[in-house]
């Protein structure tokens, strides 16, 4: 299986929307957990890298 590079700073497009109705996070923290922060509302949620793994659907980064 090929496993995508997550970075601090990337936009992570996950299958279910946040309730705010924004389905897009920004990661904050990588590691065993990922710290993720919802682009529509700001909330922050702590969650296992393999549940990100799992529902990620696309992954954008600001490259130069």
């Amino acid at each position: 299986m090929d496993r995508l590079d997550y970075r601090v700073g990337d936009i992570v497009k996950l299958k279910k929307p946040h309730p705010c109705g924004s389905s897009e996070w920004e990661i904050l923290r990588v590691g065993a957990d990922f710290r993720l922060k919802c682009t529509g509302c700001g909330h922050q949620i702590m969650i296992a890298r393999k549940l990100v793994e799992k529902n990620t659907r696309g992954l954008k980064r600001d490259e130069p």
